[in-house]
């Protein structure tokens, strides 16, 4: 596919940087196409899409599923707002909460629009279920949880966090893994502990083994709500319907997003046992959260999951994956980190931007999430040979991104 002059990617790059905000810089690459784990660029170049969005394209790029679950509904009723009940809602909402195994029959869940807003919703409802007695939450060092004010509030990122404050929240940030450094943080005056299952703005940043059941335990020990972040690490992304059931823990609030549209915009807040009921009418509510639309990808990406038996597909490609980059034996890798397709390519040195731009240059897009850690994070869809190539062209990559450092 050939763009014309007036759409090619420079064009197309000048026309944002006169009307978008600066915040995002000037994106590299205009996608304009992208059919299975493919995108093609505004000049007809073809990538194999190794960050599916940030991890939000969970089926890929035009999933027949998905586009006709999407097309069908918008044909149908794109829209009620939160005064009317429409099925999709209800039918999701009772998917996600089987979903959940033992303990998700207690659960209800709020529909939002993203991330963050399911975040907003878990710290509002956290708040609510604890009275005016505990007006403390701890959260971890690095932790991600939004941008909005109350999320920033709870994201353990001095660079992204400080020009903002003061948040009018009382929060406490512990490192993350530290196990004796939370017990001493929780007490009596905390409503709510917020963790990731893996710490993934960070830089694919795995929790020490037994750290979810402490979590669990401080927090059952003290009365705090246990609220798990799941909004990269769910929807199959680590090769279980949520990444908390690997470890055998269930939180009392459950947050999800990225993945469950897959590629639409929806959020989910889940409140299980007493904090299923802590909102009374009113405290809540979002004009566009529980989309019919939305709400209708959502299920064809549940659905699709289950039919083409994904999360057994994502266990064994991103264990092929996290073998192939291991076995090049490369002096910039220094390991490989995360489970299912949620992988931290972890560097030697901070060359992580290099590597993104080599990749890109040669077919392949990836995410340079920290300064020496490159984010993989591809469609679930995506193939034992599509994952050969990556590996197959990772030392060209390497070689390129290195040459660029020392140029």
């Amino acid at each position: 596919m050939t763009a014309s002059a007036t759409s090619s990617s420079a064009a197309l790059a000048a026309r944002f940087d006169a009307r978008l905000m600066p915040n995002y810089g000037t994106p590299p690459i205009a996608l304009v196409r992208g059919e299975g784990r493919h995108v093609w660029d505004a000049d007809g170049t073809r990538y194999l899409d190794l960050v599916a969005g940030i991890a939000v394209s969970s089926l890929g790029h035009a999933h027949p599923a998905l586009v006709k679950a999407v097309s069908d509904q918008v044909a149908t009723l794109a829209h009620t707002s939160n005064l009317y009940v429409h099925e999709r809602e209800v039918e999701l909402a009772e998917r996600l909460t089987a979903l959940i195994g033992p303990g998700g029959d207690t659960a209800r869940v709020f529909f939002a629009n993203s991330g963050t807003e399911a975040n907003e919703a878990a710290l509002k409802l956290v708040r609510r279920a604890a009275g005016t007695g505990r007006h403390r939450i701890v959260s971890t060092v690095n932790g991600f949880h939004g941008r909005t004010s109350g999320a920033l509030a709870l994201t353990g990122k001095p660079a992204i966090r400080d020009p903002f404050g003061p948040f009018g929240l009382d929060v406490a940030f512990v490192p993350y893994g530290d196990t004796e450094a939370l017990r001493d943080a929780v007490d009596d005056t905390c409503a709510a502990v917020f963790v990731e299952p893996t710490q993934g703005e960070a830089g694919i940043v795995e929790a020490p083994e037994g750290y979810l059941g402490a979590v669990r335990s401080i927090c059952d020990a003290t009365g705090a709500a246990f609220v798990l972040d799941e909004i990269q690490s769910g929807i199959g992304r680590t090769g279980r319907w949520f990444a908390h059931q690997q470890a055998g823990v269930l939180p009392d609030v459950l947050t999800l997003a990225k993945g469950l549209g897959g590629g639409l915009p929806i959020g989910a807040c889940v409140g299980i046992g007493r904090f299923a009921t802590a909102f009374a009418k009113g405290d809540h509510g979002s004009t566009f959260g529980g989309n019919p639309v939305a709400c209708a990808a959502a299920l064809a990406v549940l659905d699709t999951i289950e039919a083409e038996g994904l999360l057994d597909a994502v266990t064994a490609n991103g264990g092929l994956l996290a073998r192939g980059v291991t076995a090049i034996g490369h002096p910039l890798i220094a390991g490989v980190r995360g489970a299912g397709l949620w992988r931290g390519i972890a560097l030697t040195s901070p060359e992580a931007a290099g590597v993104q731009s080599a990749a890109a240059a040669h077919g392949f897009l990836v995410n340079a999430v920290a300064p020496d850690v490159v984010r993989v994070a591809p469609p679930l869809t995506i193939t034992a040979g599509e994952i050969g190539e990556f590996t197959a062209a990772l030392p060209a990559i390497l070689r390129a991104a290195s040459d660029q450092e020392t140029t």
